[in-house]
């Protein structure tokens, strides 16, 4: 085999460089899954590793274990069974500081309990799937929230948004109050599923001054926390539709203060 020339190793560079950028782009979704069903989980790990973007990365049997899973392996995405025993998965949604760790967690639930999904959101889930759906919308959901949004199947949507339809009503009758235009972008980003610490890095300000415009926030539109904020300011037209991001954010109204008095209204 003849040595190849100068020209020749250029234009094989330029053939190959797309490829090479394509496989470099390709981001594996890291995945740890939280049941404390031998077999389930089984299923669910050869299921998702046929996908060739996502890897599953542990598994957990119970709820203590998951904890300490997600400190040593950082997953991207948290699949997490809400009823598993020595810690349940509400447990481990409390326990777990949302707004700060960088795994996005998504309940699988057997059991479509409307209070259930909604204290799991309020808690902190970014999606809820059954555990009887197809692969294809659990792959589906998995995109979605790695991608900074919030999943639920559409079938829970409506039940959940139907059992507050009350409370959005009420809503839609307050006066749209005055906000500055930082305080409007910092409404978007609640509505897109940012966290806080994400937030101040888009803005470029600090966590803390987010806490803040959150606070004065909430004060304008009387409501309690930043689920109701998404809630109010989808409600009252104020959010940029145009993001592309708002039909797969059912967030859920709160009728009531939380029992847990360790969730944080920011």
């Amino acid at each position: 085999m003849r040595d190849l020339d100068l020209q020749t190793v250029k234009r094989l560079g330029a053939v190959l460089e797309p490829c090479m950028a394509n496989v470099q782009s390709r981001i594996e979704i890291k995945v740890l899954i939280a049941d404390d069903h031998a077999i389930f989980r089984d299923g669910l790990r050869r299921l998702l590793n046929s996908e060739e973007d996502i890897a599953i990365v542990g598994e957990a049997r119970n709820g203590a274990e998951c904890i300490q899973m997600l400190g040593k392996l950082k997953p991207d995405i948290l699949l997490l069974d809400l009823h598993m025993p020595d810690k349940n998965g509400f447990t481990v949604l409390k326990e777990v500081n949302i707004d700060t760790i960088l795994t996005h967690i998504i309940v699988l639930t057997a059991v479509e309990n409307d209070r259930d999904l909604i204290r799991a959101m309020r808690l902190g889930a970014r999606g809820i799937v059954p555990k009887k759906s197809a692969i294809d919308l659990l792959v589906t959901g998995i995109h979605h929230v790695h991608a900074g949004e919030i999943w639920v199947d559409s079938h829970l949507t409506a039940r959940v948004i139907n059992a507050f339809s009350a409370l959005s009503k009420s809503l839609s009758h307050i006066a749209k109050p005055l906000l500055s235009d930082r305080e409007m972008e910092v409404v978007q980003l609640v509505a897109q599923g940012f966290r806080n610490k994400e937030i101040g890095k888009k803005l470029s300000i600090r966590e803390q001054t987010v806490k803040n415009y959150l606070h004065s926030i909430f004060d304008k539109f009387g409501v309690y926390d930043r689920v109701e904020l998404a809630l109010y300011a989808i409600n009252q037209d104020l959010i940029d539709r145009a993001e592309g991001t708002l039909a797969l954010i059912p967030f859920l109204p709160r009728t009531h203060k939380p029992a847990e008095q360790n969730t944080s209204r920011f």
